[in-house]
This record gives C-alpha cells, sequence and structure tokens, in this order.
C-alpha cells in the first residue's frame, strides 16, 4: 500500500492578482500527510512560485506530476492532490450537456488553464482498489471532477433543479452554444467580489455612525485582509491580450488563445474541441447544420486558415479521433466515469473562495478550517464528516462559501485521505 501526493499552492507574485496564503496552506497540508496520514517525504511532490527550490507551477507541470501519480499507481494505494490558488469558469461550449454549464477550471501560474473534464479523465484512470482525493480551495471548485456524483452542495443542474434559489440558472432552454454563450458572458465578464465574512461585509457597508462602528473597525483588523481566489474572465483575458499582443481575445475565443499560446501544453480538453471546430471547417459544415447554426461558425470564422492549418498540424494529438457530432458536443460523454475520485471543493461553483491574511499568517478559509476539523478530530474523519464540519466552522466564522463533496455513494463514509 502507497501514499502519494501532489500539492501545489500558487500565489502569483508581483501580478495584480497576487493571493496571499496558498503557499502556507500546501505546507501546513504537507506537514499534516507526513505527521498525521503516515506520507513518507519522497511520496509528496510540492509545486509552488514562491520557493525556488520547488518546480513552477506550470499548466503542464501539474498536469504531468497528476499523470505520473496516477500512472504509477496500484490496487491498495492511496493517492491525494491538494491545490490552493485562483480558480475561473468558462460558459461550456456543450450548453446543457455539461454538469454546472460551465467548465471549472483552476489557474496555474502561466494561464495554462486545467479544465473540470481534464480532472475527469486523469481521474478515471486511477485503477480499481485505488482512490485519489481531490482538494481544490479556489474558487468556483463546485463541479471541478467533472461527471462525478454532488453528494453535498448544489452546482450541478441535478441539484440546482431540486434548490430553488438556484433554479433562475438553469441553463436548459433552447439555442446551444452561441445562445447559452450570449446569455452567459456579462456575468462570467464580472467578479462576485471579495468572499470576505459576511458580518465584517454587513458593518462595513452600515450607515450606522453610533460606537458601533468604533467595534466594527476593531473586529476588521483582528481578522486581517480577505480577497478572493477567483480570476475573472475579464481579468483572464487582460492578462492574454498581454501575453499574446492581440486586443481582439473575448470569451467565445479565449479557448483558441490558450491553444496558441500552449500547443501541445494546452488542456486536452481544449485541443480535442478546437479539433472538432478546425475539422469541421475543412469539411463546410461550421456553415451548415443546426449545430453550425448554434454558434461554432461564429467562434471559427475569423481564424486565418494558414495558421490553423500549422498549429493543428504540429500540436494536436491525432488520436484524439472525433468521427460524429453527438461526440463533439458530449466530448465523448461515454468514457469512464472518475468514480474512484473524491473531490472536496472550496466553494460552489458560482461563489468564490477567501484568501485571508493577517498580522502574523496568511491562508486560504477552506484550508484552514480543514486542518482545523484534522486537528480536532486527529484525522479520523470521514468526507462527508469533514465537509460538514468545515461548511458549518466557515458559516459561523461569516464566509458565505460553501463547500462541496463529489464522490460515489461508497466513498461517502470513507476516511478522509485514508
Amino acid at each position: 500500500m502507497g501514499k502519494k501526493a501532489v500539492l501545489v499552492g500558487i500565489t502569483y507574485p508581483g501580478t495584480k492578482i497576487q493571493l496571499s496564503g496558498c503557499s502556507n496552506d500546501v505546507n501546513r497540508m504537507h506537514k499534516c500527510l507526513i505527521e498525521r496520514y503516515g506520507f513518507n517525504e519522497e511520496d509528496i511532490m510540492i509545486f509552488t512560485d514562491t520557493d525556488p527550490k520547488y518546480p513552477q507551477p506550470t499548466g503542464a507541470n501539474i498536469r504531468k506530476a497528476l499523470g505520473d501519480l496516477i500512472g504509477s499507481a496500484e490496487s491498495g494505494d492511496y493517492l491525494f492532490f491538494h491545490y490552493s490558488g485562483h480558480g475561473t469558469r468558462l460558459p461550456s461550449e456543450t450548453g446543457d450537456d455539461d454538469d454546472t454549464g460551465y467548465d471549472e477550471c483552476i489557474v496555474p501560474c502561466d494561464m495554462n488553464l486545467i479544465a473540470d473534464n481534464d480532472f475527469r479523465d486523469l481521474v478515471a484512470r486511477v485503477p480499481d482498489g485505488c482512490k485519489i482525493t481531490l482538494v481544490s480551495d479556489s474558487c468556483h471548485s463546485g463541479g471541478l471532477l467533472d461527471k462525478s456524483k454532488e453528494q453535498i452542495g448544489n452546482s450541478t443542474k441535478q441539484n440546482q433543479d431540486s434548490a430553488k434559489h438556484n433554479q433562475e440558472e438553469s441553463h436548459s432552454d433552447h439555442g446551444g452554444f452561441r445562445s447559452f454563450l450570449k446569455g452567459q458572458e456579462k456575468d462570467a465578464l464580472k467578479s462576485r467580489g471579495t468572499d470576505i465574512p459576511s458580518e465584517v461585509r454587513h458593518r462595513r457597508h452600515s450607515g450606522d455612525n453610533s460606537s458601533e462602528l468604533e467595534e466594527i473597525e476593531e473586529i476588521e483588523y483582528e481578522r486581517g485582509q480577505f480577497t478572493n481566489r477567483s480570476l475573472s474572465l475579464s481579468t483572464l483575458i487582460e492578462i492574454l491580450q498581454h501575453k499574446t499582443g492581440k486586443n481582439d481575445i473575448n470569451v467565445g475565443n479565449i479557448r483558441l488563445t490558450l491553444f496558441r499560446l500552449f500547443g501541445k501544453e494546452a488542456s486536452p480538453k481544449f485541443k480535442t474541441f478546437m479539433k472538432i471546430l478546425f475539422k469541421r471547417h475543412q469539411e463546410g459544415r461550421l456553415e451548415e447544420g443546426s449545430e453550425g447554426h448554434h454558434g461554432m461558425r461564429g467562434i471559427i470564422s475569423g481564424l486565418a486558415h494558414e495558421i490553423m492549418k500549422i498549429k493543428f498540424e504540429d500540436n494536436v494529438d491525432e488520436e484524439a479521433e472525433v468521427e460524429n457530432e453527438q461526440e463533439a458536443y458530449e466530448e465523448a460523454a461515454e468514457k469512464k466515469l472518475p468514480n474512484n475520485g473524491i473531490l472536496i471543493s472550496g466553494c460552489q461553483s458560482d461563489q468564490t473562495s477567501a484568501d485571508a491574511s493577517t498580522t502574523s499568517v496568511s491562508y486560504g478559509a477552506c484550508s484552514d478550517a480543514i486542518q482545523a476539523i484534522i486537528a480536532e478530530t486527529n484525522g479520523d474523519v470521514s468526507n462527508k464528516e469533514l465537509v460538514l464540519k468545515v461548511r458549518e466552522r466557515l458559516s459561523k466564522g461569516g464566509f458565505k462559501q460553501e463547500p462541496g463533496l463529489y464522490c460515489t455513494d461508497e466513498h461517502l463514509d470513507h476516511h478522509f485521505i485514508c
């Protein structure tokens, strides 16, 4: 029985999206794995952008580390992945065939996004008798393990349908990608704001000039500064414009831009999607038929054919063949499901996760709560119990974010990690 882990903490130092607590989250989890769960130092890989002794947390490095972690696994092994950093979400090209209507992504230091389908495909390779636990303390992390059953939360459409306050966010109308994108672009471009504890937020906006305001300032000072771990699409677009020197980047061509930037190292999901578009462009099918009419031609019509041809010949994996339109929009949905994986998300798909700084320490609110519960229970806690306790702790602290749990029924009551 082996125990192996990959830990990623990204603070994006010196940038406009800099965070504070991510490296500390990883350091605490590293210590926790060794002291409480019996992991060996040599079986833990760390990626951070604050310590030169560790590899940089680029998209390619993280994806390779996860591939190696899973590729070397055997029945009986326990695998663990922790991510602290920015999260983002793109309106899904598959519209209402997607679990949440979005592609939830983590944000490596080079902006080479890793999407929910990438995690699904990686976890689907975990051998039977082995399990992997993923903790993502990032914004929009609900649904990050695509096609995994949502046990606690309301990020997926199945659970949204049973939650009255989310019914208006259901995207089951007709119209395909174009109408979906049009309806979501305005919302997707906006950041939902800093997810600071609710009582601090309420008091900060209070018009009361009484002595309570003095108490408010003292409480806010004691609690420290809070930001969120959300990379809004408007900020992502600005960063990509700076990296490419192109000002025509928008929500609809982010995938193309990432493909142009990273080629073979881009998200496999984005590569497959772009290959589908290029194949249909070659066949003249973007201008006809129901799917072309639903907006795909709008994404590709402005592309230079010669550039596309060179890029796909050089960079697209020829094994990723797509033979029919159904597969193009359902993204090979019949692939093996990620049944050997457990995801604990820092929040729901439409929420942000808090990044906190005090005079003495910085941390992610969810990561900090997980460490507190592990300490209280001496690590003897199930996945379900952990998430419920973390939710309760965050709520009592005034945080709005609601962590989620995604796994099969079998793993609900299994011990956290091992």
